[in-house]
């Protein structure tokens, strides 16, 4: 589709109430950028290099959150590679603990780095919920994204997730992510129907190497991190935001993660999303305040957040069929 270089309109515009925060039932924290892969298409723009990671003191603050709160029913752990990252494995056990769903959000191949060998079998233990990276079912779109070598790791660690009951256990629960190809000319494109590429992921990984999986969650690549230097690089920025606003539907509204969820940093700041997070846009109170961890626990509330924080990537997340942590909205 091709559309013209203009600026978009601001997203807060588009709203037709006030952006309110609903309570909060989510806990994503990105633990760090440490990460054994450094993809094409990562917001946070995470790599082997990066020294950013979760501080003790933090990590206990959130044990405390989990802790506290009987209304947090997810503990969503991301970076970064959540696994190679402080705090990983106390956070899951806390989480787990209480009776509360643990996801990692995984790229797979950290499975055969020295030291984190153990992962799977400490996932399975665990009951954790893995949310693993796949692009694509093809090696040469997985390879371009996430380097050489990914895609065939990947099958290995997927299979071996299987062999452990992910996929066919009900408590061992295994989701795959499609992110679509970073663009390399206006001709833009939302992600497929997920219902019907999940049916056709589900066929291929099947016949070719006896996987299976249960669900599989599109994501749109925002306009943020790695993304936007791509399309900055291109000088696709300016018309990839309009693509984005031209496809705005006010039903995704509603369901979007920033409603429901708590986006914790490595530092501990809040924010609204993963997303903000990595635009450094801080969720506010009421009284324009930033807020922390350690300001919830001295408030003791989870919801002190009125007004969720907006910019123009939001675009990205309400293109279509919208776009989530959890996949298509609608």
């Amino acid at each position: 589709m091709q559309v013209s270089a203009i600026a978009t309109t601001q997203f807060s515009q588009k709203l037709q109430s006030p952006f309110l925060k609903h309570r909060i039932s989510v806990l994503q924290i990105n633990l760090g950028k440490i990460c054994n892969l450094a993809c094409s298409h990562c917001h946070v723009e995470a790599s082997p290099t990066r020294t950013e990671e979760l501080t003790p003191d933090i990590c206990e603050q959130l044990i405390e959150i989990i802790d506290r709160f009987p209304q947090i029913q997810t503990v969503d752990l991301t970076g970064g590679a959540p696994e190679m990252l402080y705090g990983f494995r106390a956070l899951v056990k806390a989480a787990r603990e209480h009776g509360k769903e643990a996801i990692a959000r995984s790229n797979l191949t950290i499975y055969f780095v020295k030291g984190y060998e153990d992962i799977p079998e400490f996932f399975a233990e665990h009951q954790v919920r893995v949310v693993a990276s796949m692009p694509c079912y093809l090696e040469d779109n997985v390879d371009k994204m996430r380097g050489k070598g990914v895609f065939d790791q990947s099958i290995q660690a997927l299979q071996w997730l299987n062999r452990l009951g992910y996929g066919t256990n009900p408590d061992l629960i295994l989701d795959l992510v499609y992110n679509p190809p970073l663009p390399t000319s206006n001709n833009f494109a939302l992600a497929p129907n997920q219902q019907g590429l999940e049916i056709a992921y589900k066929a291929h990984l099947q016949e070719h190497f006896g996987i299976v999986f249960n669900s599989l969650f599109t994501i749109t690549n925002l306009p943020i991190g790695r993304s936007k230097f791509h399309l900055q690089h291109r000088k696709l920025e300016a018309e990839y935001a309009n693509f984005l606003e031209s496809h705005f539907n006010p039903d995704t509204l509603n369901h979007l993660m920033c409603r429901n969820q708590l986006s914790v940093d490595y530092q501990g700041n809040i924010y609204d999303c993963d997303f903000n997070q990595m635009e450094n846009l801080p969720a506010r109170s009421p009284h324009g305040d930033l807020l922390t961890v350690a300001k919830i626990l001295e408030l003791d509330s989870l919801d002190i957040i009125q007004t969720i924080q907006t910019a123009n990537f939001c675009y990205g997340c309400t293109a279509g069929s919208g776009s989530s942590c959890g996949g298509s909205l609608l």
